[in-house]
């Protein structure tokens, strides 16, 4: 498989999203494994996984204040822009993906290929690694 095949495979396309208030998530369940959740603060959008990395539970159905989404099972909470935990429960991060705006519409980028140039310029997207996974 070619580069811009692998890229196109992990780009999707949300729509205009324009109804995603700030303050405001929406879970995208066909997206990845886990599905994304993309959350607008402060009028910026971010992903991630859709998936608590410390009890498996869809972060979409946590509370989004500022910054942070919060697992709705024990409470374990997520920096939406980068993904990091804030500590206990939670002993991992989730993963964060870049999100761009093409032409009025939204545009998540997943994947290896993506990550990888993403790690490589230092912006912080990109997959945590090492995650324990419970499924």
């Amino acid at each position: 498989m070619t580069e811009e095949a692998a890229r196109s495979e992990s780009t999707h396309n949300l729509g205009s999203l324009e109804d995603l208030v700030d303050g405001e998530r929406r879970a995208f369940e066909d997206i990845g494994e886990y599905g994304i959740v993309v959350c607008n603060v402060k009028g910026e959008l971010y992903a991630l996984e859709d998936n608590c990395s410390h009890a498996d539970t869809p972060l979409s159905e946590g509370r989004l204040r500022g910054w942070h989404i919060t697992c709705p099972l024990h409470g374990a909470s997520f920096d939406v822009r980068d993904g990091s935990h804030g500590g206990p429960p939670a002993w991992e991060g989730v993963p964060c993906y870049k999100v761009e705006r093409v032409e009025g519409e939204v545009v998540v980028h997943l994947g290896a290929g993506d990550a990888a140039d993403d790690d490589e310029k230092g912006d912080g997207f990109g997959d945590v690694g090492g995650l324990f996974r419970t499924r």
